[in-house]
């Protein structure tokens, strides 16, 4: 059942991927943003909303944390540590410079505070506590890193380092970040409450060290994560998330934000701010079909079922300029004839959405039931019909 579970959140993910940014004629300007690179994503419909330099290779400072974090969290999910699990402190943890949580040789830390170490206070010991932790050695560990970010489609991406201190070669790109970031949220999202937590000391610690450096917490109810990060080359970064509720989404709609380079704190949050503001009013989010829904039902040849439900497991959502929602156009794109067996999620055509006759999405169509073949008469008919036909 887990693997099927994985298999299916894999497929999910990596048939929204395709889902392409928008292009048609009036797309809205987004706002003038103070940031070497920057990408403004509709994760709910995947769609990238406003994007600069989205490939150019930067340092990701303590956003490589997220990384960090996803293989904690798998660590979890495969039960190779428990949150109630015990780690030690290494000398090379408590020796981190830069941020940190401030845990020492003489303690013994439960999980769940290093992970809270991690990500509430960005802390380099924590994180290399889970390092060691998850990997036997940071060397390991960060290998694993690299081969997640290859496995996650994160084409220019490079870890040397679980904490993200500045390293040669220690590189990736806002497009890699909005990929990772968006399976970090959709693949545990029972974890991804660790990034809303306003506070958090571990017992014994400086209390003035209690504070997430992400200002919009504190700011915005709807802003529930993600990262912040900074290095003197990599000037001051943030990953934003954020769910508000929209008509007839159940669920609410998620927008991601991405800044890279800012000058300064304030100005890293106030650019992520008005990305997010600007998407949520410059875009609506129009669901075409809910989930499970058929987009289309044709008809099957040589199977025991005469049609076959083409749809997603998860509702399909597109991301349009505000007030052109009754502009849109779908086209289902399929195989034809299509020929029995197909079994449960098996790829099968896609659906085309344009505005004013310009592309806004290409999703990927499943078979949302197996359609198994049928007996040698039942397919003899139909290859007479096919032939007919």
């Amino acid at each position: 059942m887990n693997r099927f579970l994985g298999a299916l959140r894999a497929l999910v993910f990596t048939a929204a991927a395709s889902v392409s940014l928008i292009a048609a004629a009036q797309v809205p300007a987004p706002p003038e943003i103070a940031a070497r690179s920057y990408l403004l994503l509709d994760v709910t419909a995947n769609q990238i909303l406003a994007q600069k330099d989205i490939d150019s290779p930067v340092e990701p400072a303590s956003l490589t944390k997220l990384m960090s974090a996803y293989l904690v969290f798998d660590a979890l999910r495969t039960k190779k540590i428990t949150l109630t699990q015990t780690l030690p402190v290494s000398p090379r943890a408590w020796k981190m410079p830069g941020s940190r949580m401030f845990i020492d040789p003489k303690m013994q830390v439960p999980v769940e505070d290093l992970i809270k170490g991690l990500i509430v206070q960005s802390g380099n010991d924590a994180t290399v506590a889970l390092a060691e932790g998850v990997g036997g050695t940071v060397e390991h560990f960060v290998e694993m890193m690299n081969a997640q970010a290859k496995a996650l489609g994160m084409k220019n991406t490079s870890y040397k380092n679980p904490e993200g201190l500045t390293a040669p070669g220690h590189t990736t790109t806002a497009r890699d970040l909005s990929i990772l970031a968006t399976r970090l949220v959709r693949d545990f999202p029972e974890e991804a409450k660790y990034y809303a937590i306003k506070k958090y000391r571990y017992p014994g610690t400086p209390s003035t060290n209690d504070t997430n450096r992400n200002l919009l917490l504190f700011r915005d109810p709807t802003v529930d994560g993600l990262k912040t990060g900074h290095t003197e080359a990599a000037g001051y970064c943030m990953i934003a998330t954020a769910k508000r509720d929209f008509p007839n989404l159940t669920g609410g709609r998620r927008l991601l934000s991405i800044v890279l380079g800012t000058t300064g704190e304030t100005v890293r949050a106030n650019e992520s701010q008005k990305l997010l503001n600007w998407g949520y009013t410059a875009y609506d989010a129009v669901r075409l079909f809910d989930a499970g829904q058929p987009a289309a039902t044709p008809a099957v040849w040589k199977g025991k079922a005469n049609t076959l439900k083409l749809g997603r497991p998860e509702a399909i959502v597109v991301a349009v300029p505000a007030g052109t929602a009754s502009k849109i156009k779908t086209q289902v794109s399929r195989p034809d004839p299509l020929v029995a067996p197909f079994t449960k999620y098996q790829a099968v055509g896609s659906l085309k959405v344009t505005l004013d006759d310009q592309p806004v999405a290409d999703v990927p169509l499943v078979a949302l039931e197996a359609v198994e073949q049928a007996g040698i008469f039942g397919r003899a008919w139909d290859a007479v019909r096919l032939w007919i036909k």
